[in-house]
C-alpha cells in the first residue's frame, strides 16, 4: 500500500486576488482560513502520513503567530517556499519523511474537495506513478490579442483544465524537479518533460481554485454542497492584518 505525503502549496504572491489584508490561502472562508479547509481533507485520511505546508518566507512569522496552534494540533510540517512554484515544491519535498513513497501536490487555494475525488487520483497515482485531477474544457475558447480583439477561436477538442491534487511517485517527482527547466505552472508539466506519462482522472468543476474575491463566494456555496470534515483544529481569530499583503 502506498504511503502518501501531501505538499500544500501556499507560497504564491496572490497578485490577482487584490486584497489589502490577505493572500488568498489565508483569507476567511466560511469562518476558517482557506488553507485549513484544504488541509483538513487530507488529514482525515489514514493513507496520508504527513502534510507539509509551504508558505512564502515573508509570511512565515505572521503565519506562525496566527496558526501555530493549528499546525501543532494537526501535526502539519511547515516549509518556506522560493521565488517560484517549482522551488516551493522542491523545498516541500525535502521536508517529507523517508518512509513517504508517494507525494500529492495540492493548491492551498483549492478548498472544495470531496474524498471520492482524492480516492480516485490517489489510486491512479499509486498505480501509474503520475496522475492529476482535471476537467474537460466545455467553454468556447478565444485567442485574444493585446488590443483585446479576438485573433482566433481555439479548438477545444481534447483540452482539459488541470487541477490538484497531482499525485506522483516520490522518486519520479524528485528526479523530474531536479532536471526541470524554466518555471512550470504545475508539477505534471515537469513530469511530462521528463518523459513519464501522466494519467488524467476526471475531477469536478466544484474543485475551484480561488483567484479573486468573487471566487470566495462561489467556494462557500461549493462547501455547502460537500461533506463537512470530521477533523477541526482551534478556531482562527480573523481580523484585518496588512502582513498578508
Amino acid at each position: 500500500m502506498a504511503t502518501f505525503g501531501v505538499i500544500l502549496a501556499a507560497a504564491g504572491q496572490s497578485s490577482r486576488f487584490k486584497d489589502a489584508h490577505y493572500k488568498k490561502p489565508f483569507a476567511p472562508l466560511a469562518g476558517r482560513p482557506v488553507w485549513l479547509h484544504s488541509a483538513e481533507k487530507f488529514l482525515e485520511r489514514d493513507d496520508v502520513k504527513q502534510v507539509v505546508g509551504v508558505v512564502a518566507p515573508e509570511d512565515r512569522a505572521a503565519f506562525m503567530e496566527k496558526f501555530a496552534a493549528n499546525l501543532a494540533f494537526m501535526g502539519i510540517t511547515l516549509a518556506e517556499g522560493g521565488e517560484h512554484r517549482a522551488e516551493a515544491v522542491r523545498r516541500g519535498l525535502l521536508k517529507l519523511r523517508p518512509e513517504i513513497d508517494t507525494v500529492a501536490i495540492h493548491d492551498a487555494a483549492r478548498p472544495c474537495l470531496a474524498m471520492e475525488w482524492i480516492d480516485r487520483v490517489f489510486s491512479a497515482g499509486a498505480r501509474t506513478g503520475a496522475a492529476i485531477l482535471a476537467t474537460p474544457v466545455v467553454a468556447t475558447l478565444k485567442r485574444v490579442g493585446p488590443d483585446h480583439v479576438i485573433a482566433g477561436t481555439v479548438d477545444r477538442s481534447g483540452l482539459w483544465e488541470a487541477q490538484t491534487p497531482q499525485v506522483f511517485a516520490r522518486a519520479l517527482l524528485a528526479r523530474a524537479m531536479a532536471a526541470a527547466a524554466g518555471q512550470p505552472t504545475d508539477e505534471a508539466a515537469v513530469v511530462e518533460a521528463a518523459g513519464h506519462p501522466v494519467t488524467v482522472v476526471p475531477g469536478s468543476r466544484l474543485n475551484i481554485k480561488i483567484t479573486s474575491r468573487e471566487d470566495l463566494r462561489m467556494a462557500e456555496k461549493c462547501l455547502e454542497a460537500l461533506p463537512r470534515p470530521r477533523l477541526s483544529g482551534p478556531a482562527h481569530p480573523f481580523g484585518d492584518d496588512d502582513r498578508w499583503r
